[in-house]
């Protein structure tokens, strides 16, 4: 099965046995065709403020330690950012609010992030996201986000029992994520809790022994979002706040 088959995240994801196994697979990923021709045409066109550069125009990697006990889901790679750098959140508005805040936090060595080898790690943290490339217009369409959920139930299952808790960065990635928590074995309640900034949702395990997986929904940190004030820095420093010290970190 080749990497343009929409079945290849499913038939792939499950037998990785290691996020780095993973992500090598992530990157060779051209299952929906719509994505695969709009990361190409931004990377071979780029933006004039980047025109000396070199984009990435694959699949955009999570990024992370293995054993993080905070995974943070977004929405997909932005088209001048992660589809550029390579790099989850990497070279963006939006990556350097987020990037500030992980700071502030101590769950980042640094509070900008600007290309792969800045030298940008995170503590305990690990960069997910529903869908790995760069959507036009940054709607991906329901087909295009299913086609990848599979990379996003094996990210989440190799972070194993040492993740405690989960941010979510949006409607999109809280309502992308549930069912991938359902169909893994987390007690999901019905109805499916709503996704609203600050909203704390507590899942049981199916698996005896295993602690609970806690949801923290927060506004996604996008321009729109951060030049009105409907999230601040501060805002997004109380919920990064908030999930380390569930995660006792």
């Amino acid at each position: 099965m080749g990497p343009e088959d929409a079945a290849f995240p499913a038939h792939r994801a499950p037998r990785c046995r290691s996020l780095d196994a993973l992500d090598a697979q992530v990157i060779r990923c051209r299952a929906c065709p719509r994505l695969v021709a709009w990361r190409e045409e931004v990377a071979a066109t780029r933006r004039a403020a980047f025109r000396e550069w070199e984009y990435w125009g694959r699949p955009v990697p999570g990024f992370g330690p293995p054993d993080a006990a905070i995974a943070v889901v977004g929405l997909a790679p932005a088209a001048h950012g992660g589809n550029r750098t390579g790099r989850m959140f990497t070279g963006d508005a939006s990556g350097d609010f987020l990037f500030a805040a992980l700071h502030e936090v101590g769950l980042a060595n640094q509070a900008e992030a600007t290309h792969a080898a800045d030298g940008l790690e995170l503590r305990g943290v690990r960069l997910a996201a529903p869908v790995h490339c760069a959507p036009p217009d940054n709607k991906p369409t329901p087909q295009e986000r299913d086609n990848c959920r599979p990379w996003l139930a094996a990210e989440l299952e190799l972070l194993g029992p040492g993740l405690r808790t989960v941010v979510v960065l949006g409607a999109f990635g809280w309502q992308a994520l549930l069912p991938v928590l359902s169909a893994a074995g987390w007690q999901v309640p019905r109805p499916r809790p709503r996704f609203g900034h600050g909203v704390q949702v507590v899942l049981d395990a199916a698996e005896e022994g295993r602690p609970p997986l806690r949801l923290l929904g927060c506004y996604h940190p996008s321009q729109r979002n951060t030049s009105t004030g409907r999230l601040t820095l501060p805002m997004l420093v109380d919920v990064f706040r908030e999930a380390a010290r569930l995660s006792g970190l």
